[in-house]
């Protein structure tokens, strides 16, 4: 599949899980692809990682923060500088320090969440527009959560967050159109290291809780992301798309 030939693309957090996920997932389908996280060796490793696949996308790492403005510059600049536009973001970069009730919670870590989970998207969907898109057009996809959309009572804070990333995405898109589409995905549960307390005591008891009696994997994500940003979804914007083995149908989270 080569229907990304000639674009490039910014993935934060990149360095593991779901975003090294979709980083090979844009390589595969022929983007060029920036990737950034916060610690640089695991970056750099991730980049190696994914040279190795031998697909026809270069791959450049750029170490930064998210939640700093001039990381994200950084990140955006580097992307155009090396090749000569930005068609795609993905932002993937997300936390979770806050487990338990709201009543407890600690309010700087509640606002750390939030400029992490929100704000920081806001911003690098700022810098793309800036630098690429606002001339140009492309696509965002902003990774979501099924917690923004269903309360869990155990990650609140972490899902109110990812609620208002989704309503972040549908401004976005009624802002942003036509020539930027803005849309975002809303994980279950994915066997990812950032996920590993919600389901490595009791994998099988967790599964049980899902139609397809499995959890996810970071390329059940990633090969919605590559459709969502290629032509294919040319007339898909201010979605969110569950991708949860069916567990919100269950009506149960």
């Amino acid at each position: 599949m080569n229907d990304l030939i000639g674009k490039s693309a910014l993935v934060s957090g990149a360095s593991r899980g779901i975003g090294k996920a979709v980083a090979a997932e844009l390589l595969r389908r022929g983007a060029n692809v920036v990737i950034t996280a916060r610690k640089p060796e695991p970056l750099e490793e991730a980049a190696a990682d994914l040279r190795a696949l031998g697909h026809r996308g270069e791959v450049v790492a750029l170490a930064g923060n998210s939640g700093d403005a001039q990381s994200r510059a950084d990140a955006v600049e580097r992307a155009v500088s090396e090749f000569g536009s930005l068609d795609i973001l993905i932002n993937n970069t997300g936390i979770n320090p806050v487990y338990g009730p709201l009543m407890d919670a600690d309010l700087s870590a509640v606002r750390k969440i939030f400029d992490i989970n929100v704000v920081a998207a806001l911003g690098y969907i700022q810098e793309a527009h800036k630098a690429w898109m606002r001339e140009h057009g492309g696509a965002v996809v902003n990774v979501a959560s099924v917690t923004g959309l269903r309360s869990t009572g155990m990650i609140a804070a972490y899902g109110a967050s990812k609620a208002a990333l989704i309503r972040l995405t549908e401004e976005l898109a009624w802002e942003l159109g036509p020539n930027i589409r803005v849309n975002a995905v809303a994980p279950g549960v994915v066997k990812t290291k950032f996920a590993d307390a919600l389901y490595s005591a009791d994998e099988e008891r967790v599964a049980a809780g899902y139609p397809m009696k499995r959890l996810g994997v970071p390329e059940d994500v990633a090969e919605l992301i590559g459709f969502l940003v290629s032509d294919s979804a040319r007339w898909i914007t201010g979605e969110t798309v569950r991708v949860d083995g069916g567990l919100l149908a269950t009506g149960v989270i």
